[in-house]
């Protein structure tokens, strides 16, 4: 089972996509770098809940859409 990061990253590229928005995109919107966000899509970074407020704001989602869905009790 992947952990939290990479589950989030997953997620975070599935509703960047499916927005249809470019990783360079979103980090312009959301003031990031777009290293930072590719970092992020790929599980290479523990993201702060001021960034994952500033990508939700940047994709016009609510944060809780940026979330991945909850790991098993025994996959933590």
């Amino acid at each position: 089972m992947a952990n939290v990061c990479e589950r989030f990253g997953e997620r975070l590229r599935e509703v960047r996509e499916g927005a249809g928005i470019s990783q360079e995109r979103l980090a312009e919107l959301a003031g990031l770098h777009r290293t930072y966000v590719s970092s992020v899509e790929r599980g290479k970074r523990n993201i702060s809940l001021e960034n994952i407020e500033r990508l939700a704001v940047a994709l016009e989602v609510e944060m809780a859409a940026l979330m991945p869905i909850r790991a098993p009790k025994n996959g933590v």
